[in-house]
């Protein structure tokens, strides 16, 4: 991954909240996979992105995830769950996991995701450069990525902050859509920072709108955080109501398509299990 930063090439992923979503992106053309924090309180929890699950169980459905795939993995660390001496740690959980990235956030905890929060009150920009220079300090491995996430609004203190945080040892910057409102702010904030950034794009957002060329020229890594959560949200209710409406034995014909049993073995490898298991009982 860190090859891929420094070559100028940007890595593609998409957002997984469980071992399924991770599989079904395994098995897709994207380059690597984020485990969102958004996604990850709905589906282990039910409940909003607020820092409500522990470190210990984000990294329960971290480690999930790791087990099955191969392509790298970029995750949510939140806030790093606490001072100095906690990121210290999550680093090192999160490296010993097998994830290549993680995401670190300037929020005051328990953070509130910028996509849905009205407001995210933040830290001092010294006290993210210190979780910063810790998390650096802790991974044991130089290619494990840092990414800082400020959650600042303002634009020219998002600049300052994101220097700071590249200076303390950040090897990406990623920025959310609500601080800055083009392209031409994207460029400035890659300049200012020194780093290539992370965008997020997500449905409805103005970066989402940026061609394939404005994104690669700034952005190491470009993850569409959210799209398998909402595709699966939006496919059930759908399917549901349908069904609820019918009340009757049929299942065909539903406003939106299921994979038939066939194809839904195929994805989950049924048949290199049934082929271990006659190895070892022949």
């Amino acid at each position: 991954m860190r090859q891929r930063i420094t070559s100028g090439s940007t890595v593609w992923m998409a957002g997984v909240q469980d071992a399924l979503s991770a599989l079904l992106v395994e098995q897709s053309d994207f380059d690597g996979m984020f485990t969102t924090g958004f996604g990850i309180a709905a589906s282990l929890l039910g409940q909003p992105d607020v820092e409500l699950y522990t470190l210990t169980e984000n990294l329960g459905v971290v480690n999930r995830i790791a087990n099955i795939v191969s392509k790298p993995i970029f995750a949510d660390a939140d806030t790093g769950y606490g001072n100095v001496i906690n990121v210290g740690r999550t680093v090192r959980e999160f490296e010993k996991a097998g994830v290549a990235a993680i995401s670190l956030e300037d929020q005051l905890s328990p953070k509130r995701c910028p996509a849905a929060a009205t407001t995210m009150p933040i830290i001092s920009a010294k006290d993210m450069a210190a979780k910063i220079r810790a998390a650096v300090d802790a991974r044991h491995d130089p290619d494990f990525l840092i990414v800082a996430r400020t959650d600042c609004l303002d634009s020219s203190e998002a600049l300052d902050r994101a220097a700071l945080y590249a200076e303390s040892g950040a090897d990406l910057i990623q920025p959310i859509s609500r601080t800055f409102k083009n392209y031409e702010e994207l460029v400035k904030l890659k300049e200012v920072s020194g780093r290539r950034l992370s965008l997020q794009l997500m449905q409805g957002l103005w970066m989402s709108k940026l061609s394939r060329e404005q994104i690669e020229s700034v952005a190491a890594f470009a993850t569409y955080p959210i799209v398998t959560l909402m595709s699966t949200v939006h496919a059930l209710q759908g399917n549901l109501n349908a069904l609820a409406a019918r009340r009757s034995g049929d299942v065909d014909g539903l406003p939106n398509g299921q994979a038939s049993m066939s194809e839904f073995k195929a994805l989950i490898g049924w048949q290199a299990i049934e082929d271990m298991q006659a190895h070892y009982e022949a």
